[in-house]
């Protein structure tokens, strides 16, 4: 077996890698960059080399700087996990070149299959049903409107070499065509160093199902069952789950032995997985082959228990797959949810900074997270910001899908914006939890974006319940602080309101055992908890007839406590009722108006401003290009107006809300 391998990654991937690598008895090398030099990974390997400067195309893409890396520490092998350099035929070459192994498919293979281009050729060439498209190579964006035409709306223009959902873009008329094959060939070229893309007819209301695949290089391939990768936003995955709900077992057999077919026909080794689109009927059509390890590849493992990871390093040294097809057994239900640093009330626009507090949930036999990040680091700019992503298991899906709500409300984050208030909603949508699936669900169900009203419902009593709790806490232990005036002591009054929500909720409140339980006009509401102040999490039961479990994250915000459970945040203030009372005759403070003005939607590179002082714009008129984590952002006026001044020029870096353009009218 290998002494040592290199990890030509970052993030929560290295460090997945590395687990399996320690486990193994396999030291590791970690790279980096300048924008890393803390990071996870870099501190959980034995060995770290420094490879370059933030940018991605300066370090993570440099093949020469990994190989060098190898030289220079003796790896005898390099793990590319996923993106960067994973796909890369010329890397794999360039590592066999030196006699240093490649965990995972040979150059062959990498070039068959995972240039989307040649493997729609291949599968075509060998019968396997392929979607109707063009896949020559498309030389500007007066051609890819013109094959777009033939091809017939809508079509899907896509990176050839791409991935992640990066370089894609959806066109249903000549305008989108011809905006987003230039934004897919940009995206392309920064992500991947290729800025080739092709154009395929969009089914409408497909599900989105992958096939998980295992070669070894002594002609054994088996599959290890689907994921279903169906909820999807900006065709970038959110939510996966093993197995699909929506599969019969003649249909799974069916997608895995053509998925086998596919791969035995270029030798494949190593862990790969051929991805299907099924309509309504369950006919599925080959999409494409991800020559790498999943992103999503957990739940695979949790519902057969084979660890892949260790099973490509294992083919990569040369080894027999032992397990055959007929032992593999899909046992109960796996959820994977991605937690990225991006904000679902702006339009999911990326958040970076520092993570001031970091608490993931506890794992166990239903709780897994991987994880590329800790308290006190931070989420750069430079890269996708994904903080980690949180699986959870159960022996049937509904199981899976309420251990999932748990660990969300569990998982406490500070210091930047993340998507989990979008994730706990879908895990409490009614289509979700029935399966209903498709890959426009999150533009169906959320057509206007994510807002507040799209959250959970939930009696506001519970939280009231909580913030009751905490706050008598706070009461009792400031009565008992020191060098009180005798005969003033201070009292714990009973009575109280607490306000959010622009409601107020009074309750009388006293001591039962092990937590209080509170008079607020109708049935008696207890709330019983060991939680004690400074705690971040609040777990306790409401309502001992209604065994009502609960986790709710508790902040002291100014005089009150912000409360945030099932994706919701509720700012609350105990009062006593005459302070509550005069409350009320408090004036809201107006907000001030920013509408004259274009703001920064996030922290990232201007590209490029479109106009200049003085110019009359129309609504819908592309006014600047903002970069964010490798994705480019089209800024339009929302209205017809005459641009006053602007701000902000290309290239420079702007903060969220920073201004680009103001407007004179």
């Amino acid at each position: 077996m290998f002494k040592k391998i290199l990890i030509a990654n970052r993030g929560e991937i290295a460090c997945r890698v590395i687990k399996t690598a320690k486990k193994m008895g396999i030291a590791t090398v970690a790279v980096y960059s300048d924008a890393d030099k803390d990071a996870l990974h870099v501190q959980m390997a034995d060995e770290a080399v420094h490879i370059g400067a933030p940018p991605s195309a300066q370090s993570y893409l440099l093949m020469d700087r990994i190989v060098e890396a190898c030289k220079k520490t003796g790896a005898e092998a390099v793990h590319p996990g996923y993106g960067f350099l994973s796909e890369k035929r010329e890397f794999q070459e360039a590592l066999a070149k030196e006699g240093i192994a490649f965990i995972g498919p040979d150059a062959h293979a990498i070039f068959s299959m995972g240039d989307k281009i040649e493997s729609k050729k291949l599968a075509k060439a060998a019968g396997v049903s392929s979607v109707p498209g063009f896949l020559g190579v498309i030389k500007d964006p007066a051609e890819a409107v013109k094959i777009a035409n033939e091809v017939g709306y809508p079509v899907m223009i896509k990176a050839s070499a791409g991935g992640g959902g990066k370089g894609m873009r959806l066109a249903r008329n000549d305008a989108e065509a011809h905006e987003g094959f230039i934004s897919a060939t940009n995206e392309a070229k920064s992500s991947f160093a290729d800025d080739r893309v092709f154009i395929e007819k969009y089914i409408e209301n497909p599900r989105h199902i992958e096939i998980q695949l295992l070669g070894d290089s002594h002609g054994n391939t088996i599959y290890l069952g689907e994921r279903e990768c169906s909820i999807q936003r900006r065709h970038q995955k959110v939510i996966e789950e093993a197995p699909s709900p929506f599969l019969t077992e003649a249909v799974r057999k069916a997608m895995g032995e053509q998925a086998v077919a596919l791969a035995k026909a270029v030798n494949y080794k190593s862990a790969g997985t051929v991805e299907f689109i099924v309509d309504s009927q369950r006919n599925f059509y080959f999409l494409e082959m991800n020559t790498r390890l999943q992103v999503e590849h957990p739940v695979t493992e949790l519902v057969t228990g084979i660890d892949l990871v260790e099973w490509m390093i294992r083919i990569a040294y040369g080894e027999h797959l032992t397990i055959q097809q007929k032992d593999v057994q899909l046992r109960g239900w796996a959820m994977e949810a991605r937690v990225y640093a991006e904000d679902p009330f702006r339009n999911f626009l990326p958040s970076i900074g520092r993570l001031t507090r970091y608490i993931p949930p506890a794992e166990g036999p239903h709780v897994r997270v991987d994880t590329g990040v800790y308290e006190g680091g931070e989420i750069s700019m430079y890269y996708d910001p994904m903080i980690a992503k949180l699986c959870t298991y159960g022996p049937v899906r509904e199981l899976a899908i309420s251990h999932m709500r748990q660990a969300l409300d569990e998982y406490f984050i500070r210091g930047l914006n993340h998507n989990i208030p979008f994730l706990s909603a879908l895990m409490a949508h009614p289509r979700f939890v029935r399966g209903e699936l498709t890959t426009n669900f999150i533009a169906e169900e959320y057509p206007n974006g994510f807002h507040a009203e799209d959250l959970p419902v939930s009696d506001p009593r519970l939280l009231v319940a909580v913030a009751a709790f905490v706050h008598r806490k706070q009461v009792e232990r400031e009565a008992t602080l020191s060098g009180q005036m005798p005969g003033h002591e201070m009292t714990v009054s009973n009575d109280w309101v607490v306000k959010f929500g622009g409601k107020n909720f009074p309750y009388t409140i006293r001591a039962i055992e092990g937590g209080y339980a509170l008079e607020m006009g109708g049935p008696t509401v207890t709330v019983k908890s060991d939680w004690d102040i400074g705690q971040p999490l609040f777990r306790g039961v409401v309502n001992d007839d209604n065994n009502h479990n609960v986790v709710v994250q508790v902040d002291r915000h100014g005089i009150g406590y912000r409360l945030f459970h099932q994706g919701s945040r509720a700012d609350a203030v105990v009062l006593t009722p005459r302070s509550a009372e005069l409350a009320e005759l408090m004036p809201v403070k107006a907000a001030p108006d920013m509408s004259k003005y274009l703001l920064s939607p996030m922290p990232g590179l201007l590209v490029s401003v479109a106009v200049v002082d003085g110019q009359d714009v129309k609504a819908g008129e592309v006014l600047a290009v903002v970069e964010a984590m490798k994705m480019e952002n089209i800024l339009r006026a929302e209205r017809d107006g005459i641009i006053g001044k602007v701000h902000a020029k290309a290239g420079d870096s702007l903060s969220v809300d920073q201004k680009i353009i103001e407007f004179a009218a």
